[in-house]
């Protein structure tokens, strides 16, 4: 009998249910029928998680741009029986936000997704089996030798040496581990490590094409040279929105419509195109997708699976990285400019220098102030599906896999997960003289210039000690100040709201960081003083030399300390 495995029909994404809080197993029929009774993804890592929502958002922005809220074709668009766009030049030319919002609401309304998703979905199940003859996320051995160099083939010469392939436990992130380097403390032992369940493998396989790296060196043929992509995903800073359960997280992150002058509302999911050829060609010409679904669904590789007593066998072969450069239709990315004289900005990216950096020390990235960048385009788009409902408590999280930042592997070194939630009229805010996120960005400021000054502190306090690396120990002291900060921090920001009196809110957060600062200062610095402390050392200010103590130096802090505040008035 042949083997198949459909993610339609078979359970491989793992949920919580809202009502017992227990671990399930659900198949893509069953997430999107019953998504409002899950609290949410319950995948291995919060980052596969993230890679797994953007491809059911990929599902449901597919469907939703040919349907409305009524499952009705939008007018202009013809369809065929299997969902499949026959006809769009009108619809290209009058789909509008108005049509999309509209749409978006009346899901909302509802409180569940339509049947035209279930329809969808089997009119495409033949592009979702794990073992079919067009293997999901795969290609077939015929297609992968066309696509790479003869010597690069898959044979069986090729299948016996492993030479061109991908281990399991290289793609399971959650060890990460290459042929060459041995993760020393992986979740698994040695023999278990190329081992995962089938519903495993396919959450890791898709989770890969987002989080690769560059550690294979096939690549497929092209007439240009090219660097292989380390993952779309894996060069970005995430941002994305979490609902109070996953019916809502889907929604919330559902963009159905961009005001961006590329974006086109034909969406097109990698598993729509003609064939595998036509879709690596477009990749080849390193363009970013003009729509959503097929940007959350690209490929940072072909894979080809051999099967040999059941242990897969993964040969890989690398593809182009598309241009990020003004790449505005990714909706899920805070951004940074790369030419003041262009104004051309690109996603940002987390290094593992940022690794402790809470996501409200860097505010202005993810809510439009004076001095952002560009705000993500799920902040944007949230604006208006979230209009209305004026008292919602709207949670930003991210979650990332860091690059161990070696250029030749860029293999993920750490996972970051964060999030906080603000009131949807206080990011939104109208006030033009006193709006809300312009005067967190002051406070933002003011408080890190707390822990700047803290970091000095520190400095002196390691200085007086001779340790041999001050500045380590620095960073250490003020990554427990700024650990103290993030809790009363994050409920400061979620208690906000448009009618506070806004001077009264500031002067309450300043008298918490100041009690922090206090907290941290007893339990850091003045507990732990050593008799070297009391005596003190000479140091060098200026052109002379001063003897500074623990009194001396704690003193100077709080003379800079009580200028940050003052400054601030």
């Amino acid at each position: 009998m042949k083997k198949s495995f459909n993610l339609v029909s078979e359970p491989w994404i793992r949920v919580l249910e809202t009502t017992t809080n227990e671990e399930t197993m659900v198949s893509l029929k069953e997430l999107f029928a019953n998504a409002q009774n899950y609290r949410q993804l319950a995948g291995d890592t919060r980052s596969q998680d993230l890679a797994i929502l953007r491809f059911l958002l990929a599902i449901l922005t597919t469907v939703y741009s040919r349907v409305d809220g009524n499952d009705q074709p939008y007018d202009g668009l013809e369809l065929d029986n299997n969902f499949r766009v026959v006809d769009a030049e009108d619809f290209c030319e009058d789909f509008s936000e108005e049509d999309a919002l509209e749409t978006w609401h009346a899901l909302f309304a509802k409180g569940i997704f339509t049947p035209a998703v279930a329809h969808y979905l089997d009119a495409v199940a033949d592009k979702f089996d794990f073992f079919g003859k067009k293997p999901f996320y795969q290609v077939t051995r015929e297609n992968y030798n066309k696509l790479v160099e003869p010597k690069k083939a898959v044979n069986e010469n090729s299948i016996r040496k492993r030479t061109g392939t991908v281990a399991v436990k290289q793609i399971n992130r959650l060890i990460s581990e290459s042929n060459n380097s041995a993760a020393v403390f992986a979740t698994k032992s040695k023999l278990s490590k190329n081992r995962l369940t089938l519903d495993e493998l396919v959450r890791w396989i898709i989770t890969y094409q987002s989080f690769t790296g560059v550690t294979d060196k096939t690549k497929t043929i092209s007439k240009e040279k090219f660097s292989i992509s380390p993952g779309w995903l894996y060069k970005l800073n995430p941002v994305y929105v979490v609902g109070d359960n996953l019916f809502e997280t889907l929604l919330y992150n559902l963009v159905l419509f961009e005001d961006y002058e590329l974006w086109s509302p034909i969406q097109k999911p990698v598993w729509e195109f003609e064939n595998i050829e036509a879709y690596v060609s477009e990749i080849q010409k390193a363009n970013v997708p003009d729509n959503i679904a097929q940007l959350y669904t690209i490929w940072s590789r072909i894979l080809h699976i051999e099967w040999v007593d059941d242990e897969p066998i993964i040969f890989s072969a690398g593809l182009p990285m598309p241009n990020a450069i003004n790449a505005r239709i990714e909706p899920m990315t805070t951004w940074k400019r790369v030419d003041k004289k262009t104004n051309d900005i690109r996603p940002a990216t987390r290094n593992l220098g940022q690794l402790g950096q809470a996501m409200w020390r860097n505010f202005g990235q993810y809510i439009r102030t004076t001095g952002s960048v560009n705000s993500p385009e799920i902040v944007n788009w949230l604006e208006g599906v979230t209009n209305g409902n004026h008292d919602k408590l709207i949670t930003l999280a991210t979650a990332v896999l860091i690059s161990d930042g070696n250029a030749t592997s860029q293999s993920p070194a750490a996972e970051f997960t964060d999030d906080f939630a603000l009131n949807r009229e206080v990011i939104f805010d109208k006030e033009m003289i006193k709006r809300w996120p312009e005067r967190i960005e002051n406070v933002i400021e003011v408080t890190q210039s707390v822990g700047k000054n803290y970091w000095i502190l520190a400095r002196q306090i390691a200085d007086i000690r001779d340790l041999a690396d001050g500045a380590e120990f620095a960073n250490h002291i003020q990554a427990r100040f700024y650990e103290r900060l993030t809790v009363p921090f994050k409920e400061w920001l979620a208690s906000l709201r448009v009618n506070d009196d806004r001077d009264l809110k500031q002067r309450e957060w300043k008298r918490k960081l100041q009690q922090i600062v206090y907290i941290s200062l007893a339990e850091d610095i003045e507990s732990v003083a050593t008799p070297r402390d009391f005596r003190g050392t000479p140091m060098q200010d200026n052109d002379k030399q001063e003897p500074v103590n623990i009194f001396t130096a704690i003193a100077s802090f709080r003379m800079r300390l009580a200028k940050c505040f003052k400054e601030d008035e």
